[in-house]
């Protein structure tokens, strides 16, 4: 079957008078386009070439889009997006970028029913879904798909718990590779592993428990096998569990043999496994795990935890088997995350979590109640929550200073530098009376050799880098540089400007900024959304006196897909710009 052949699909309509023969043939061709594009473009590997048969059978035996399909996480729907009128961004490299790497009803409402890039959340999604059609008076199949370690996420129990009660169709897919991003963790994979060796059949089993019927597949990627069972579940009338043990990677030898590294790839050489892109050096992944493995080794009291993503905050499966004990995974489940960081802190241990900024919105009730109302001396450090992180609009990470820096009693640092960032996570670490977050900085490592480093950063104390005349360029975290280069360039014309950092984004250094009442203009800029950022917190201050205060930072919007370079542009936040706003209003 060839490219030509897989464009004349516009729907799944197209496959539905197919022989298991010919449907073998469509899998095969697509596996063959996936590899080709992903090795080229990047993207998620192991969950969608082990989710094709899957996903053709599901389209094959269901009349979507009338009957309803929620996928969870939804980066495993490359395939779904093939079937549904989105082929030739799969088979064309000049459309490789026509569609996200997740559902979005803004690509195809009838097949996408939700824009979804975080974990758990199908089958209560797809309960709601199942109550509207019952109260509607509807017919349709409902299906929520899950996998991918996503059952470990709270809300995937709620859900479950909610569709057990509903008593009419309700089908929920578990596609069980045993992985998550890396390996699973929780006691819910205990059951799945006795379920997978036993043909579906060993006690106990959650899913009964909780009050569903129990299908399972033994080889979640034959066609056949699929089709039948989906047959069987087809206008059941009351919830059910269907158990696929699947591959993840199928098809791709590199990606079966290492499913941790191919759960997400760059481009890579498709026969080796290889990077296509060379190494950008250093990185404060490397500098966070080097320094975290020398706390760990130092100190026993010291642990690192993090939520399902070692990989994202640098945990190798050889750093994470060195730390032995003292590295903890949750698994998907931030909400626990935070807490059993809490608990650690009170039982006298030093926590430090790494978290992935989009997901720590996940935790929010956990950070205020859990950690900062109990003044509990936790550590989380965040990784990604910058304009120049992920760009999906379902993994956005430059919320979080607004999320955050608004909690009573958390303490959120902002390091401009490699050495700044080492320092501040030491002090939280050795410090026991209060909860701190630190920001990873974004772009490349920065080095300041000259910097001077607090020892204390309890209390709000801004580093005045450089003063003069009646202008104040306040940089926070990523943007320090900018501004300090934007100062450079005003120096070169006679124009001498304050420069300072902030450090930190949740506490104001009043008696720094009393200093500032009688400028003409000070500018901050941050990493992060103005609406409820650190800059508002200076403007409000400064309110009250003659100096204007500019607010430099990003939008409150959704954004998909975005350039970096192009955003920082639009917003202002080059040192060109800032230094033309400088000499226009100054």
């Amino acid at each position: 079957m060839t490219a030509a052949d897989l464009e004349k699909i516009l729907s799944p309509a197209d496959i539905r008078g197919k022989s298991i023969e010919e449907l073998a043939q469509l899998a095969s061709a697509m596996r063959k386009t996936l590899i080709e594009k992903l090795a080229a473009h990047g993207g998620h590997v192991g969950p969608n070439l082990g989710m094709i048969e899957a996903i053709i059978a599901l389209h094959y035996v269901f009349d979507t889009p009338n009957d309803k399909i929620v996928f969870d996480v939804s980066h495993q729907t490359y395939p779904h997006k093939m079937l549904t009128g989105r082929m030739k961004a799969f088979t064309e490299p000049a459309h490789y970028d026509d569609v996200t790497g997740y559902t979005a009803p803004e690509e195809n409402p009838e097949y996408d029913l939700f824009s979804l890039g975080h974990t758990s959340s199908s089958v209560a999604l797809a309960a709601g879904l199942a109550k509207a059609r019952d109260l509607a008076g509807g017919e349709e199949n409902v299906v929520a798909v899950i996998g991918d370690g996503s059952l470990s996420g709270g809300v995937a129990f709620e859900g479950l718990d909610y569709g057990a009660t509903l008593g009419t169709n309700f089908i929920v897919v578990v596609n069980d590779n045993d992985m998550s991003i890396a390996e699973n963790h929780g006691g819910i994979y205990a059951d799945l592993h006795l379920l997978r060796n036993t043909n579906g059949t060993g006690e106990p089993n959650l899913f009964r428990s909780m009050g569903y019927a129990y299908r399972y597949v033994n080889y979640g990627n034959d066609l056949r096998s699929l089709i039948d069972m989906f047959r069987s579940v087809k206008d059941i009338k009351y919830p059910v569990v269907v158990h696929l043990n699947t591959m993840k990677g199928m098809g791709l030898p590199v990606a079966e043999a290492n499913k941790e590294a191919f759960h997400f790839s760059g481009p890579f050489n498709p026969e080796t496994g290889a990077p296509v892109m060379a190494d950008a050096g250093e990185d404060y992944e490397g500098i966070f795990t080097s320094l975290m493995s020398e706390l760990m080794s130092q100190r026993k009291d010291v642990v690192t935890i993090t939520a399902g993503t070692p990989g994202a905050i640098g945990f190798s499966k050889e750093l994470r088997k060195a730390a032995g004990k003292q590295f903890v995974d949750v698994g998907i489940a931030e909400q626990a995350a935070v807490d059993v960081a809490s608990g650690l802190a009170k039982g006298g241990m030093r926590p430090v979590v790494g978290f992935v900024s989009t997901f720590l919105q996940r935790a929010y009730d956990q950070f205020a109640q859990d950690i900062a109302l109990n003044h509990q001396a936790a550590t989380f450090v965040v990784f990604y929550g910058s304009v120049f992180g992920m760009n999906d609009e379902t993994h956005l990470g430059f919320f979080d200073i607004s999320l955050l820096s608004n909690i009573p009693g958390l303490l959120v640092l902002t390091p401009t530098s490699k050495e700044e960032y080492e320092a501040m996570i030491r002090w939280a670490v050795d410090q026991k009376t209060v909860p701190v977050v630190v920001r990873t900085p974004g772009g490349q490592v920065v080095s300041r050799k000259d910097i001077d480093i607090l020892k204390d950063y309890s209390h709000p104390s801004y580093e005045i880098v450089r003063e003069g005349g009646k202008v104040a360029l306040i940089g926070v975290g990523t943007f320090f540089e900018t501004m300090k280069e934007a100062a450079d360039k005003l120096k070169t014309k006679g124009i001498e400007v304050t420069l300072i950092n902030p450090r930190s984004v949740s506490e104001l250094d009043k008696s720094a900024l009393d200093r500032l009442k009688d400028y003409s203009l000070v500018i901050t800029a941050e990493d992060g959304v103005v609406d409820g950022g650190y800059g508002q917190k200076v403007a409000s201050y400064l309110g009250t006196s003659s100096v204007k205060v500019v607010n430099l930072g990003l939008p409150k919007k959704f954004l998909n897909k975005y350039s970096a370079k192009e955003l920082v542009e639009a917003c202002g936040l080059t040192s060109d710009s800032i230094a033309e706003r400088v000499e226009a209003e100054a």
